[in-house]
């Protein structure tokens, strides 16, 4: 399968990173992150590039006021939601958009530091579209560091996940070497690693990046 690419804590230069043509950009209305997106409008990005809404214990009345508002294509949820809420967002989610060829996603994401109990997402498994494994620390995403990606061998479901957390361009090689196993990587989420200031990409540095792993990135080689 092929891995894609997510630049999130997307706030000021939006325009310039859509011109790197990542396959998701990352929009948090969590208004305790320092990347909270309160624009009026998301910049016209290309074709291509899907909108990726990332709420924190947000009601379904308010995710479902920013899908409409920003058309957005995916909701990752980063809070504590639990299965119930989930299934009420799914509902909701699929009079929300007016191209009903064209369904929203949602993404949960579950936290680790150096242990994770996978038992967790038994329950959920069936109701969202895919997972997301970012660093549990002290904010709710950006944290700037990894976790423990040794853990993510006893990853015991087939669904896509999207791998996230203080990645850089120090971890382009243990990068590689994930991307050769048969885990179900879906896609490569970075952020602060990548940025002068919060929600202000370095553009010249994510696009050393995108270079440096194009071929595993939209490519990737052989299983051995």
């Amino acid at each position: 399968m092929k891995t894609l690419l997510k630049i999130c804590g997307m706030k000021h230069n939006v325009a310039e990173v859509a011109a790197i043509q990542p396959d998701y950009m990352g929009f948090i209305f969590y208004e305790k992150s320092p990347r909270f997106f309160d624009g009026e409008v998301i910049p016209k990005l290309p074709a291509g590039i899907k909108k990726v809404g990332v709420f924190v214990d947000a009601s379904v009345e308010e995710i479902l006021e920013k899908v409409r508002k920003y058309n957005l294509n995916i909701i990752q949820l980063h809070g504590d939601e639990s299965v119930d809420f989930c299934k009420k967002l799914k509902e909701g989610l699929d009079g929300a958009r007016s191209d009903k060829s064209d369904t929203i996603e949602i993404w949960k994401v579950f936290s680790i530091r150096d242990k994770f109990d996978f038992e967790i997402l038994k329950s959920y498994e069936s109701i969202v579209d895919k997972f997301l494994f970012d660093t549990k620390g002290k904010e709710k995403g950006g944290n700037g560091f990894t976790f423990n990606w040794e853990i993510l061998k006893n990853y015991p479901s087939k669904k896509p996940f999207i791998l996230s957390g203080g990645i850089g361009l120090e971890e382009i090689e243990s990068l590689k070497n994930l991307l050769k196993t048969d885990l179900p990587i879906h896609a490569i989420d970075v952020n602060s690693k990548f940025e002068t200031a919060p929600g202000m990409k370095d553009v010249s540095a994510l696009k050393s990046f995108t270079e440096v792993l194009k071929h595993y990135l939209k490519e990737p080689p052989a299983k051995t």
